[in-house]
């Protein structure tokens, strides 16, 4: 069993050692290296991932071939094309590795049946859902409302621990910013590609 994800659930809702038991039995590990698809544009979405260690970031590319990163997510954190998982439809985004990335998945109908047998699992994933849809919400703003350096000081102040993560090339993408303007708010020189 994943502490990490027991961990994860534990701090939402009010679980017995019988119900993670059967909870976890709905898991299915796998791993991927760094630069792995793990979802590509059109393909059919069947999972949704808890990433136990390693990044990854969920993107779209454009008529132009131009990459649009949406999200990163790291260890304890959940990710997929949530569109296309709860509607099984093709995906519109692609989930790729940063780094060598171990993850739980969890199948669509796996997910349908947890919420059965266990219904306050449906409390747990209302909260992730609502704490993700914040989390864009906010992103949203700031890409809307910020300079380039209001931009990079709020994802420092929200992501400080994925900084020293992503390649300054895919921050920059992330941010809608030129690489040299990034370059320009880095203060530690600990920073690294």
């Amino acid at each position: 069993m994943s502490q990490l994800l027991i961990n994860d659930i534990k701090q939402t809702i009010d679980v017995s050692e019988k119900e993670i038991e059967h909870i976890m039995t709905f898991f299915v590990s796998d791993t991927f290296k760094k630069k792995d698809f793990i979802i590509r544009e059109s393909d059919k979405v069947e999972h949704m991932y808890f990433i136990l260690s390693g990044l990854v970031k969920l993107s779209v590319m454009d008529n132009q071939a131009n990459e649009h990163i949406i999200s990163f997510a790291m260890d304890a954190w959940w990710e997929t094309d949530y569109h296309a998982f709860y509607t099984q439809t093709r995906a519109s985004q692609s989930l790729r590795c940063i780094e060598n990335t171990r993850v739980l998945k969890l199948s669509y109908g796996g997910y349908h049946r947890l919420l059965q047998e266990v219904p306050k699992m449906t409390h747990f994933f209302l909260n992730k859902a609502v704490r993700g849809h914040t989390s864009s919400q906010r992103r949203i703003l700031s890409l809307m409302t910020l300079s380039a350096q209001g931009k990079y000081e709020h994802f420092l102040k929200y992501y400080p621990l994925l900084l020293q993560r992503i390649p300054k090339t895919t921050l920059a993408l992330y941010l809608g910013v030129s690489r040299e303007t990034l370059s320009r708010f880095f203060r530690s020189p600990s920073y690294c590609d």
